[in-house]
């Protein structure tokens, strides 16, 4: 394809990327809504609250431990190439998933999934880069990052239509009609393009980080699964994924192509900001899992009623994300980042105060207070860690950001999804005492296990849903409390090491003062004409 097509066609080609990427973030959230239904024992597959974790985190954990891998191998055998094989797995991986037997299947196909996801993301901005030129590039990257916001409002929407009219598999299945024809359009209208010195893959170092999360994240949601915090079962898995991750970082600093550059981290600044992006997804993550049961099992809404409520939160980072880099240039990326952290656990923490009756417009409001504080500081932070990096590193600071905000999902489901697990099953056990000791493990192990197994006994289990649902909320206000004072570290550290309003130097002072004397200069011309 000549330089004269592709420029011809270079919209074209990004409306292309944009819907490849879309696919991909809605699963991200279209996922959320359907939780319930796919814990239905009938209706569903009667997955236990940590195999809905799982196949959240399955996804999210292959997505962040192969993004940066994915990206060096387009460089290497051709993005195009790599962008259609993205396409193809991650439809391969919605149709397995909407197709699945069992919750073990459900989290199998999730991660082939997020192999497909991993595969996709970096090509598409790497196309964009090599398609349009510096003066529009900017642009063409900013409807980029636009996609997405939209599926962050679209996903649950979408999910709650589907699940209105179909199965549950049909919030995966949409996907394969979506990347088949994005893969056929990619064929027909993408150029291809390669790195003529491409990196060298770190074989050792992705496995090490898969693996180490994988076994941190599993004793982290046996802890919630029932099995004691201190028992084997959660501090083996747990500590050897801490020791495992350990190594990676030790080896990273070792090697000439890292697939993750720990030695930027030695840089406070730069710490300071991708942990501030780690705990905004950290909470989101949590927030949009907990509150999907609290929606639709304590308070009895459906899918789609569920999928609305969470508009107000894209909402919020639609108005908020375009106003967050003027705010950088007057106040500084440390009073704006700090200022949307600590936006961002006031509502986190407001939802401590929702009851069983609370008037549903107050959680609307908490969504678009949360999704604003999200739309402010993500850019400030982004951009504070793209200013800490020479323009060269840019690559490995989009790879930082990336990676922590995946990393920051699948922690936060499993750690808040575990706090939130236990509480309950701890609240729930003077009431579940009345039970057969089979049908009470089987009720204590979520609102969605109680309801189910109140359902099959009839009106003899009745007595189960009100405790259920102020269990489950008490549940909810423990969890949050942990994701506010997360979150308020994070503002605080942002506070500390972000750097603040830039100072001008003595040549901008000095140009900035004559500029101000010329524009009064003209004015008082202006006025001195116009009085003539």
């Amino acid at each position: 394809m000549d330089a004269q097509t592709i420029q011809r066609r270079r919209w074209v080609i990004l409306g292309v990327l944009v819907v490849g990427l879309l696919a991909i973030v809605i699963d991200n959230t279209v996922l959320n809504v359907a939780l319930k239904t796919i814990a239905d024992p009938v209706g569903g597959l009667g997955a236990s609250q940590s195999q809905l974790e799982w196949a959240i985190n399955s996804y999210t954990l292959v997505f962040a431990g192969l993004l940066f891998t994915f990206g060096v191998l387009g460089d290497r055998v051709g993005r195009k190439r790599m962008l259609m094989i993205g396409l193809a797995l991650f439809g391969l991986g919605s149709l397995l998933s909407a197709y699945s037997r069992s919750p073990d299947q459900l989290i199998a196909a999730r991660a082939a999934m997020g192999l497909g996801g991993a595969a996709v993301m970096p090509q598409t901005l790497s196309i964009i880069s090599n398609v349009f030129e510096p003066g529009e590039r900017a642009r063409a990257i900013g409807i980029w990052a636009s996609a997405v916001g939209i599926g962050v409002a679209i996903g649950p929407v979408l999910g709650g239509l589907l699940l209105a009219h179909f199965w549950w598999g049909s919030v995966f299945l949409i996907n394969v009609p979506v990347t088949v024809l994005g893969a056929l359009a990619v064929l027909a209208l993408v150029p291809e393009s390669r790195n003529p010195a491409p990196g060298k893959v770190d074989y050792p170092g992705v496995l090490a980080s898969i693996v180490g999360l994988v076994l941190l994240v599993y004793g982290i949601v046996q802890g919630g699964d029932g099995d004691s915090w201190t028992s084997a079962p959660v501090l083996g898995p747990a500590l050897g994924g801490l020791a495992v991750l350990a190594l990676f970082a030790w080896y990273e600093t070792r090697t000439d192509h890292p697939s993750l550059d720990v030695r930027l981290f030695r840089d406070r600044r730069l710490s300071a900001s991708v942990g501030a992006i780690a705990l905004l997804f950290f909470g989101m993550g949590g927030v949009y899992f907990f509150t999907s049961f609290y929606l639709q099992n304590a308070r009895g809404y459906s899918p789609l009623d569920a999928g609305l409520l969470t508009v107000p939160f894209a909402l919020g980072q639609f108005i908020m994300a375009p106003r967050s880099a003027s705010l950088v240039t007057r106040l500084g990326a440390r009073a704006v980042g700090a200022g949307g952290m600590l936006l961002n656990a006031l509502a986190i923490g407001g939802y401590a105060f929702l009851g069983t009756a609370s008037p549903v417009w107050v959680l609307a409001v908490l969504f678009g207070v949360q999704g604003a504080g999200i739309g402010v500081a993500m850019p400030a932070a982004t951009a504070a860690v793209m200013d800490v990096l020479p323009r060269e590193r840019a690559g490995a600071g989009s790879a930082l950001t990336n990676t922590a905000r995946q990393v920051a999902v699948a922690l936060g489901v499993a750690v808040l999804g575990s706090i939130l697990a236990a509480s309950y099953r701890s609240t729930m056990s003077p009431t579940l005492a009345a039970l057969p000791p089979g049908a009470r493990n089987a009720a204590g192990q979520s609102i969605s296990a109680t309801q189910a197994v109140a359902q099959q006994l009839g009106h003899a289990g009745s007595f189960l849903l009100g405790p259920a649902n102020a269990a489950f909320v008490d549940a909810m206000h423990v969890t949050t409390l942990t994701a506010t004072a997360l979150a308020v570290a994070g503002g605080l550290a942002v506070m500390r090491w972000l750097p603040g309003r830039p100072r001008p130097n003595i040549e901008e002072a000095v140009a900035a003062e004559v500029a101000a004397a010329e524009r009064e200069l003209a004015r008082r011309r202006a006025l001195s004409d116009s009085e003539r």
